[in-house]
């Protein structure tokens, strides 16, 4: 149980244990957290105290390292996968519902959650953290395993030369998704664009990015598309090789659409295309959506403005739009869903009459005859 810093409150920590098959050497790490960045962290940061990659890793079907699970063909988690390639390790998931397969290392979580964790509580991770590394270097490290019978150093020590060396460089990590290539022939990432290759216009592709880079890939091969420097918001980054030598036949029907829509805007966004390009397709989608909002007829009236003088800009439009005064709404007096009021007057005396005829005409028909009265014979 350690402290949380957020909430003030002790919870549970995740253990991570990463334990070598030959001399049960184990490296034991604590998080509040986990996600497929962390679990990948975590196993660099495994492979770095030890001072080596391992050669095989045989690990549970948790989803930040098994996306789908199969013994014979099990799809990886992208970002794992990457690390593990970086380190020259090689996966091998296990069956589902078989913890005999990985024994080791379950040994190795229950020793430490009964035997250095137990009933204690730590008011940090780092705290937490600390205390578990020098329970590993004084105790389980030093202690005679009882399975080989021998010292954990000692046969860490002979185990040590056979790990594959670190790279000089660490694994850079990013994020990754799918995207669809836009009519623009980009993708959208963290509000900047990027250009895919021609021919991906509608297709799906897979995204990596990080701080540097931006790489798109082909999601059935993995082969690598296009890479491309990060940009700012709002900003594009296409290739000169990526430019389409015609005009594609989606923006053709994105401007006669825009014709369609009025003479104003038509010639509006076909000023934008002429000097925009493919990059103006998102500045025409926005002038054709402004009509949603405000009505084709402003819309009209604002891209006339923009044409008079000279701002070929959708940004123009929107804020002639947003700006432009609303009409006020009067009350008409004279119209013809509306009566005169002697109509509602006559049609009130009217009823008011009936009424009045009705009831006298029930008061006739409901009046009691007097009774006779009764005669006296003698």
């Amino acid at each position: 149980m350690v402290r949380d810093p957020q909430t003030g409150k002790y919870r549970r920590t995740r253990l991570f244990v990463l334990t070598l098959g030959y001399s049960r050497k184990a490296v034991r790490l604590l998080v509040f957290l986990s996600s497929s960045r962390i679990w990948a962290e975590l196993h660099e940061k495994a492979f770095r105290r030890l001072g080596g990659a391992v050669r095989v890793v045989v690990l549970d079907n948790l989803r930040e390292g098994v996306l789908v699970p199969d013994v014979y063909d099990p799809q990886m988690n992208p970002l794992y996968r990457d690390l593990l390639a970086h380190y020259g390790v090689v996966a091998m998931p296990c069956r589902i519902k078989d913890p005999n397969r990985k024994g080791k290392v379950e040994a190795g979580v229950a020793h430490a959650q009964k035997t250095p964790l137990k009933g204690l509580r730590f008011e940090s991770l780092e705290e937490a953290q600390t205390y578990l590394d020098r329970w590993e270097a004084c105790w389980a490290d030093t202690r005679i395993h009882g399975t080989t019978k021998r010292q954990v150093a000692a046969m860490f020590a002979e185990e040590k030369p056979a790990l594959l060396p670190l790279p000089i460089e660490p694994f850079r990590f990013y994020q990754y998704g799918q995207r669809t290539v836009h009519l623009d022939g980009c993708v959208e990432v963290e509000a900047a664009y990027y250009g895919a290759p021609p021919g991906w216009i509608g297709r799906l592709v897979s995204v990596q990015w990080d701080d540097l880079y931006v790489r798109l890939l082909d999601p059935r091969t993995g082969q690598l598309l296009r890479e491309h420097v990060r940009q700012k918001r709002g900003r594009f980054r296409i290739k000169p090789e990526d430019y389409p030598k015609r005009v594609p036949l989606g923006i053709l029907q994105l401007l006669a659409r825009a014709e369609r829509a009025g003479p104003h805007i038509g010639a509006l966004c076909q000023a934008i295309h002429r000097a925009e390009g493919e990059l103006g397709v998102r500045r025409m989608l926005g002038v054709l959506a402004l009509g949603k909002k405000f009505g084709l007829a402003a819309v009209e009236e604002a891209c006339t403005a923009a044409l008079e003088l000279g701002v070929h800009e959708y940004r123009f439009v929107r804020r002639y739009l947003e700006r432009r005064p609303q009409a006020p709404l009067t009350l008409q007096q004279v119209d013809p869903l509306i009566r005169e009021l002697v109509h509602y007057r006559d049609l009130i005396q009217q009823r008011m009459q009936q009424q009045e005829q009705h009831r006298s005409l029930f008061e006739v028909v409901t009046e009691t005859p007097p009774r006779p009265s009764p005669e006296v014979h003698e």
